[in-house]
């Protein structure tokens, strides 16, 4: 009898903030996921995708230029395997520094978790790079998702939430971080297509799955934070 008031009453306890957070979650993975999948059977059996595919990437590589070149590199640097690394690194210890132990631990396994994702894509995909690619890449891996499409926007949009969640305090600061993450991000993918080391559907499957991990991770968070206000308010 017990037990099952206490579980009545922790219901009762999420507030529909709580309960706005999990729906919006769940129904944002969902749709990503079914993106993912519907780009992801078009490539595999050679659909319309694929055709385009090869339209924009003609396209862009015949029209790109040295200083292009040189200005993309630079962009898609800051979605790099190592640059990942880094800055996630520094922001777990600047979050450790802060004893936000519950937003660490979220921001570590978005990290991880999406490198993980990725190398399970590509290897159960195996997609080949296009031509363009090998002048820019120093090792070969597959094409299948973006890996700095996916990444990219799984660590700055993860950052983007810790700083909306943690630091902003007013809406017009809250924006101004949302929407720089947001160019940041579809800069480093438009990089990979200037480049010529990915096709258009590389990227755009690299975003959906990008945005399901991500939408998991922050949904995470919420949850455990809503637990911690239950457990203090109870404990009160």
């Amino acid at each position: 009898m017990d037990g099952g008031q206490s579980r009545e009453d922790s219901l009762k306890a999420w507030n529909v903030r709580d309960w706005l957070h999990l729906t919006i979650g769940l129904l944002v993975s969902v749709i990503a996921l079914w993106l993912f999948a519907g780009i992801t059977e078009d490539v595999i059996n050679h659909g319309s995708i694929t055709e385009l595919d090869l339209t924009v990437l003609q396209w862009l590589q015949a029209r790109n230029t040295l200083p292009g070149v040189r200005i993309f590199w630079a962009v898609t640097l800051l979605g790099s395997p190592v640059f990942i690394v880094v800055l996630g690194v520094v922001v777990a210890v600047v979050l450790a520094r802060r004893q936000q132990s519950l937003v660490m631990a979220g921001w570590s396994v978005a990290l991880v978790g999406s490198a993980l994702l990725e190398r399970v894509l590509k290897l159960s995909i195996r997609r080949p790079r296009p031509d363009f690619a090998a002048q820019f890449l120093y090792d070969s891996s597959y094409s299948f998702p973006s890996g700095h499409a996916m990444n990219s926007l799984v660590a700055y949009g993860m950052l983007a939430y810790i700083l909306v969640t943690c630091r902003a305090r007013h809406r017009a600061a809250q924006i101004a971080i949302i929407v720089c993450a947001a160019l940041l991000i579809l800069a480093i993918g438009f990089s990979r297509l200037y480049l010529g080391v990915h096709y258009l559907s590389d990227v755009a499957a690299g975003f959906a799955a990008g945005i399901f991990w991500l939408s998991i991770c922050i949904t995470g968070v919420e949850v455990g934070r809503a637990s911690a206000r239950r457990s203090a308010a109870q404990g009160s």
